[in-house]
């Protein structure tokens, strides 16, 4: 499963809304809104990738919530 896929499918699970897309530079974006722990999770998973992932760098940046619903791959 890829990258992108399977942060999917983690969110889905963890009950937290947001998308996931590849950016222009190779890089890949993920937005995350829910429970603080579950987010963390998801951080922590991004740090990592699924197995054959390479990760370089993660970059956090807070937001404040917007209200999304469900979570989606572009």
């Amino acid at each position: 499963m890829g990258f992108r896929y399977a942060v999917r499918e983690r969110a889905r699970s963890r009950g937290v809304a947001g998308h996931v897309r590849n950016l222009p530079g190779g890089e890949v974006e993920a937005v995350f809104e829910g429970d603080p722990d579950a987010v963390e999770a998801l951080v922590e998973f991004c740090r990592r990738g699924p197995r054959g992932a390479e990760v370089t760098g993660v970059d956090v940046r807070d937001a404040q919530p917007v209200g999304r619903a469900g979570f989606d791959v572009r």
